[in-house]
């Protein structure tokens, strides 16, 4: 029962080296491993070490491009997000910037890309935002789809998150259980495109559907029949220790109700997968259908078959300069002198991002709460969302670069700047355009 429970686990370590819980987890039959940051920056030396205890391994992690990168999180992404590449509506570019971000991947040794995000999204959205491709169901579906094919033609397994659709919440799901706003079959298109073009995988959200209950989708097995029945792939939940999951039941618990209502596999936290093995294997010895965790582990296992067939290096055709500069929207007079005064107005930290380090040559963060000085560029993110920053960036001769959903404009500023996004690139394109 032990084995057949870790087979469907996906822990995490902290660390460059895996520690001795791991290569037991992995003797054991334990299915994959999710990466992040705190792993890097040698990824291809730690896939090295996971895979001389395993060479079948699955090896998962956020890498969808724009703001969400773990291979480049000091730095940034080399490659435009979602919302800049469905502003320009262009699914060449989405399926090459998707296969370049896959043969960085396997070259790094990384077989299974927790992307792309399929959200529509909704502004008042706290946490997907920028990462979706927009609010336009049909363009969000057409480029979910290209996402798919280029990131998989790169030999990497996509998984198109976060069923059945977390763009139109308004509460943070790992914080607290957000519930969807309208009808949750708008929603759905976006997985049926990513079905369609042979998505591996598709991940479950912590938020609930008014129409299917109080059950959270991850544990909510009419919702997931949906999905299971145009679907034969692997349903891998979001992270059970996520609040909008075990706030309610607990991690343990949690692991249970995700695998009885059609889960396949779990995202579990370093510090959680015994627990969830426990109570799993426990949790079939009392009589839970054996053969759900059967069938779990069997696909999981056929993912690893299909991901260690072998990655594909590609050519680097990706155009992401180009499509990050084609992305920017530019209004009246952003160009400002050489050593111009920058300074950018940070909100609290995106937990699916995580903390921003890079920004424009200069800039100086500053949070809410704290004196706003005098500047030539003020930086902001997601300003519709914050009147603080509203407040301080909209002042006369200044630009105001937007880096977030453009929802708001400046009345005073003589300039604005929305690049859609704070990869790397996006980044650049503004510096650019304002000739720093």
């Amino acid at each position: 029962m032990d084995e057949l429970a870790a087979a469907v686990l996906l822990p995490s370590f902290p660390g460059a080296t895996p520690p001795d819980w791991i290569r037991r987890f992995l003797a054991a039959g334990g299915g994959g491993i999710t990466l992040f940051s705190y792993n890097g920056p040698d990824f291809a030396a730690v896939n090295a070490a996971l895979r001389a205890e395993r060479p079948d391994l699955l090896t998962a992690i956020d890498e969808e491009g724009g703001d969400v990168t773990r291979l480049e999180s000091d730095e940034g992404s080399s490659y435009p997000g979602n919302a800049a590449l469905g502003a320009i509506d262009d699914v060449v570019a989405t399926e090459s910037v998707a296969e370049a971000i896959g043969a960085q991947l396997a070259a790094a040794g990384v077989n299974w890309n927790f992307a792309p995000v399929a959200d529509v999204n909704v502004p008042g959205n706290p946490v997907i935002g920028v990462r979706s491709f927009g609010s336009d169901v049909a363009l969000v579906a057409r480029h979910t789809a290209a996402y798919v094919r280029g990131l998989q033609r790169a030999g990497v397994a996509a998984c198109a998150k976060h069923f059945p659709g977390h763009g139109s919440t308004e509460q943070d799901s790992h914080l607290e259980l957000p519930t969807v706003t309208g009808n949750v079959e708008t929603g759905l298109e976006p997985f049926r495109a990513a079905v369609a073009a042979g998505t591996k995988s598709v991940m479950t959200a912590h938020i609930r559907v008014p129409a299917f209950g109080d059950l959270p989708a991850t544990t909510n097995a009419p919702l997931l029949g949906l999905l299971r029945a145009e679907f034969d792939g692997v349903i891998v939940s979001d992270a059970l220790e996520m609040k909008g999951l075990s706030g309610a039941v607990g991690v343990e618990r949690a692991a249970v109700l995700a695998l009885e209502a059609g889960c396949d596999a779990l995202c579990v936290g370093h510090d959680l997968h015994d627990e969830a093995v426990t109570a799993i294997a426990k949790a079939i010895s009392d009589g839970v259908a054996r053969e759900r965790l059967e069938e779990a582990a069997a696909r999981v296992r056929t993912l690893a078959e299909w991901a260690t067939l072998g990655a594909r290096q590609v050519p680097d055709t990706c155009l992401d300069r180009d499509v990050a500069r084609r992305a920017v929207t530019l209004v009246g007079d952003v160009r400002v002198r050489k050593g111009a005064r920058i300074v950018e107005l940070s909100p609290a930290a995106n937990i699916a991002a995580g903390e921003h380090l890079h920004t424009l040559d200069g800039a100086t963060f500053v949070r809410e709460g704290e004196a706003v000085p005098d500047a030539d560029v003020y930086i902001v993110r997601d300003a519709h969302r914050h009147a603080w920053m509203r407040e301080a960036a909209d002042r006369p001769d200044a630009v105001v670069i937007e880096v977030g959903l453009p929802e708001w404009r400046p009345c005073r500023a003589r300039g604005y700047v929305a690049t859609r996004g704070r990869s790397r690139v996006s980044l650049d394109a503004a510096r650019e355009v304002l000739g720093l």
